[in-house]
């Protein structure tokens, strides 16, 4: 047991340090599309769009804790988008960096964002969601990162 949790304090930090970069090479990106990294351990910087645990936006998500899910099963977290850039914005979210690469076709993140404009400093709820497919096997823990994109 003691490996394991080795093994996933060593691929957490490694997720910091991974997320730490992104955060550096975002810096560069244009106040028209700026985008956050909500990755499933470490840090995050918010860029535009800020994501955070809380209505009130004052505790920002650093990361996302999927637990263990059984296969078949899925799980909600549920955060709060602000758009924290300078003109009206739309939403898109996609999941890369997927750990193991073949967690991506037993698991799936969808999210219950409409499509709407968000104002700035507008604050919308949004929940994720992660389902596990019933034939998943092989796989004992995985991560990815969710990108959130506000283009405007």
């Amino acid at each position: 047991m003691k490996s394991k949790e080795f093994i996933v304090g060593g691929a957490a930090l490694i997720l910091v340090a991974y997320v730490l970069a992104l955060s550096l090479v975002g810096q560069v990106l244009s106040a028209v599309q700026t985008s956050r990294t909500v990755p499933n351990a470490g840090t995050v910087k918010a860029i535009g769009v800020g994501v955070y645990r809380d209505i009130a936006c004052a505790n920002p998500l650093a990361s996302i804790d999927w637990g263990v899910l059984e296969p078949g099963s899925s799980k909600n977290e549920t955060c709060y988008i602000r758009n924290e850039g300078n003109s009206v914005q739309t939403l898109s979210m996609y999941a890369s960096n997927w750990n193991p690469s073949d967690a991506s076709d037993y698991m799936t993140l969808s999210w219950d964002y409409g499509g709407q404009s968000i104002y700035v400093d507008e604050v919308v709820q949004v929940t994720f969601t992660l389902s596990v497919d019933a034939s998943i096997s092989g796989i004992t823990s995985f991560s990815f990162d969710i990108t959130i994109v506000g283009s405007g």
